[in-house]
């Protein structure tokens, strides 16, 4: 890959100047004359037959353009369907308006649209929705419970899943029940992680607009998956694809969130059609905490073998996770359980293993996809079952992760779930922590302080990021179509401007910034002269989209690919015009230069000029332009590495937890800006920690959203946080760039660590999150109970 230094400083990110003067295009900003505004009608009940829905008292309102509800003819044939071949999957699909039945409070059952928002919204409240309430169930593990009654009776959420599971998959290697009837010693635990959400600044905005005249659709959306969202809106609205165009411009914040269809846009793009004029609407806050996506309500059960030097020798779990109401499009039910037994063993050394996972319906927000996929979880579970197996086996927690982590000798390593390990920094990782937090002499500040009464702790967590996943290893849904590649055009103009063409879209991470840096370094032009074009259907090559911290490595990869092609035609023109090898020739500062004789030279503008304008004095069989569409798939994708330690103290009368530090190293490979990927280390870090103290989605036994306000739903502010300290190491993984993800890899480790350094504190295992006041109160009275015992017990004679 060359180099021209480009690539890999810290230049001033391109974005920058409209977002931080205020003049970023996000959807809400968005103005089309004779645009509508539309509001929804939403279930108060969680689980209900809609009986009947009376729109009359609306229609009556002054500015009252249509109010649709779920029986409408042109609605109730379009629902959404997430596909998959896995054996067993049950195929649901999603009402773009609920009919004739509810699944979870908040869904909508009907739509306004008004002349204005104002009016829209206060028509939505004189809609008049006939329920008749249904059996309702929440939680996971009660909804596959057959003997289970929740609220007056068996609660089936989807006919066609009576059993309420939308799938069940093993995974097995090995011998597990052999290896844990030969181990030393046999850890049994159960743990449960807390359903939380993106919460992204910017809810979700949408306006369709039709153009009769062309019979076309425009959908601008702060969506994560134009490409995708274009192809789905082509199939439920009977349309050809080259007829739709998506248009994702700023996006404030997606986390996955964003990368969905929802019943939402393709509602507004039918309406669009209907009404032959633009429809707007922009998501309340309240609108997003009970029908956005929600994640990570998961409850494992897990038995590990270890030898007396804590070597793990088998691993069995069994995960239910909460799917919610619906399959969501288009990454289905299966997200989150595959993702969970696929990854689990992370970076340890598993021989045998077997994994019993259950994707589960329930009458609550349907789970989608959020920073880290399940991830955050499964970490979380490793962690604690090494810390405690530790505890047991007289161990320190950083010698059990010691002997169990894959190290560089083996790679490429062969997990027992069939990833192959390519990242060879797990230890290295681990070691830089453990360095930058003086890990022996924060043991000793830690014993003086107990000898106080002060209960401090530290917590380790080490974790992998499986990263820009191309069509190998992509497949553990499968779904419809496989993830892979992205498509890139790069061009040079005949001023010598550059122009990459994108099928890749932004949420904050700054590939406007990276994806020009890339073109800058390999054409050797300067970077004010790339300017990036993303997130637009029409504008760009194919793109899948952002999630999977896939953007830096495939799209990367892409940009690569196509300027390469460019940089060679180019040295070839300027070969024929100074009469030179293009072997003999480099690009440098906006000038080809002969490698040899440096003051033979010609401009890439002047290159571009030819190219465009005199075509004539280009070498016999060279096409005019100056473009190249290059497309790539790194196939497997790439192992990200990364160790967080977490040290804190707890308030032994309250169970308040204080954050006093926070370390985090990771390897992303190639680091293309290092501000950049310490902003990414530092947003999903941040994220981490906020799911693991204090972010909690909880609902009631009606299935009513209990934290659907951020009074209740707690986001913390900059207070609650302490300084981050953040590093990262660089080995070059085997791909076009060399990079590895680096979006989401910060967010998997924080709540082990968390959840570790809080046990490390009181002596107790703490098992369930969020770690909340009232949960660490109960542990500290689990503490004090043992403590009693222990002094009551009888004494053996002396």
């Amino acid at each position: 890959m060359t180099s021209n230094g480009v690539l890999g400083s810290s230049v001033p990110r391109k974005e920058d100047r409209r977002l931080l003067t205020g003049r970023g295009r996000y959807v809400s900003d968005l103005v089309v004359p004779g645009m509508l505004h539309a509001a929804f009608v939403r279930s108060p009940y969680a689980h209900a037959m809609v009986t009947g829905v009376d729109v009359s008292a609306a229609l009556a309102i002054p500015g009252v353009v249509a109010v649709v509800a779920g029986d409408d003819p042109s609605f109730v044939g379009v629902r959404i369907t997430a596909r998959s071949e896995l054996p067993g999957y049950v195929e649901t699909s999603q009402p773009l308006l609920a009919w004739p039945k509810v699944r979870f409070a908040g869904e909508a059952v009907a739509v306004v649209v008004a002349a204005d928002r104002t009016i829209a919204a206060d028509a939505a409240e004189l809609v008049e929705v006939a329920y008749e309430p249904l059996p309702v169930v929440v939680d996971a593990v009660a909804a596959i419970d057959n003997a289970a009654i929740d609220n007056g009776g068996r609660a089936v959420v989807h006919d066609a899943a009576p059993d309420n599971v939308y799938l069940r998959r093993r995974f097995e290697a090995g011998d597990p029940d052999g290896a844990l009837a030969a181990s030393h010693l046999v850890v049994e635990r159960a743990y449960r992680t807390n359903r939380h959400a993106g919460v992204p600044i910017e809810g979700r905005a949408v306006v369709a607009s039709w153009d009769d005249s062309d019979r076309a659709l425009t959908l601008w959306s702060g969506t994560q998956i134009p490409h995708l969202a274009r192809h789905a809106l082509a199939v439920l609205l009977g349309m050809g694809e080259h007829r739709i165009r998506v248009v994702a411009p700023d996006v404030g914040g997606g986390f996955g969130v964003k990368a969905s269809l929802y019943p939402e846009e393709v509602a507004l793009c039918l309406l669009a059609r209907r009404l032959r004029r633009p429809v707007k609407w922009v998501e309340q806050r309240s609108e997003h905490m009970v029908a956005a996506h929600h994640a990570r309500d998961h409850a494992y059960r897990v038995t590990a073998g270890f030898e007396a030097d804590g070597r793990l020798t088998a691993l069995v779990a069994d995960a239910v996770c909460n799917a919610g109401a619906y399959s969501v499009y288009p990454w289905t039910a299966g997200l989150e359980p595959l993702m969970a037994g696929g990854l689990l063993p992370g970076p340890y050394r598993v021989e045998h293993y077997r994994c019993d996972v259950t994707g589960v319906a329930t009458n609550t927000a349907p789970a989608g996809p959020y920073r880290g996929v399940a991830r955050p979880a499964t970490v979380y579970v490793m962690d604690r079952l090494l810390d405690t197996a530790a505890a047991r086996l007289g161990l320190d927690p950083v010698e059990i992760r010691r002997v169990n982590l894959i190290t560089a000798d083996e790679i490429p390593y062969r997990a027992a779930t069939r990833l192959v390990h390519d990242s060879r920094t797990y230890v290295p990782c681990l070691d830089a922590v453990l360095e930058r937090l003086d890990y022996q002499g924060f043991r000793a500040e830690q014993a003086a302080a107990r000898a106080e009464g002060r209960l401090l702790g530290v917590g380790l967590s080490v974790y992998n990021e499986l990263t820009g996943l191309g069509r190998g290893a992509s497949a553990g849904p499968r779904m419809s179509f496989r993830t892979g590649h992205e498509v890139v055009t790069v061009r040079l103009d005949p001023l010598g401007g550059v122009t990459v063409l994108t099928g890749a879209s932004s949420q904050g991470q700054g590939i406007e910034t990276t994806f020009a840096q890339i073109a800058a370094d390999t054409l050797g032009v300067g970077y004010d002269d790339v300017e990036v074009r993303l997130g637009d259907t029409a504008a760009g090559g194919f793109g899948f989209g952002a999630f999977s911290s896939r953007q830096g490595v495939i799209g990367g990869g892409a940009v690569l690919r196509a300027t390469e092609a460019v940089r060679e035609k180019v040295l070839r023109i300027a070969a024929h015009l100074l009469e030179a090898a293009p072997s003999d020739l480099t690009i440098e500062g906006g000038e080809v230069r002969a490698v040899d004789a440096p003051s033979r030279s010609v401009t890439v503008a002047t290159v571009a000029r030819v190219a465009y304008l005199e075509s004539q004095r280009l070498p016999d069989g060279e096409e005019p332009g100056l473009e190249a569409t290059r497309s790539y798939d790194p196939m497997r994708g790439t192992f990200a590495a990364g160790a967080q330690a977490a040290v804190v103290e707890v308030d032994p009368e309250t169970g308040a937890v204080a954050l006093r530090r926070f370390v985090c190293v990771e390897d992303a490979g190639r680091v293309y800006h290092p501000v950049i990927v310490e902003g990414q280390m530092a947003g999903a870090v941040a994220q981490g920690i906020a799911g693991a103290l204090f972010e909690h989605h909880v609902y009631d036994d009606d299935g009513q959203l209990q934290t659907s306000t951020l009074a209740d739903y707690l986001m913390p502010s900059a207070a609650e946080f302490c300084p981050l300290e953040l590093d990262h190491l660089e080995d070059p993984a085997d791909n076009a760039t060399g990079a590895r993800g680096v979006g989401e890899g910060g967010t998997l480790g924080a709540a082990a660590a968390l959840a570790n350094a809080v046990s490390d504190a009181l002596g107790v295992d703490v098992d369930e999150l969020p770690l909340s006041p009232a949960v660490v109160f109960r542990a500290l009275q689990r503490r004090a109970a043992q403590v009693t015992a222990a002094s009551t017990a009888p004494r053996p004679p002396t």
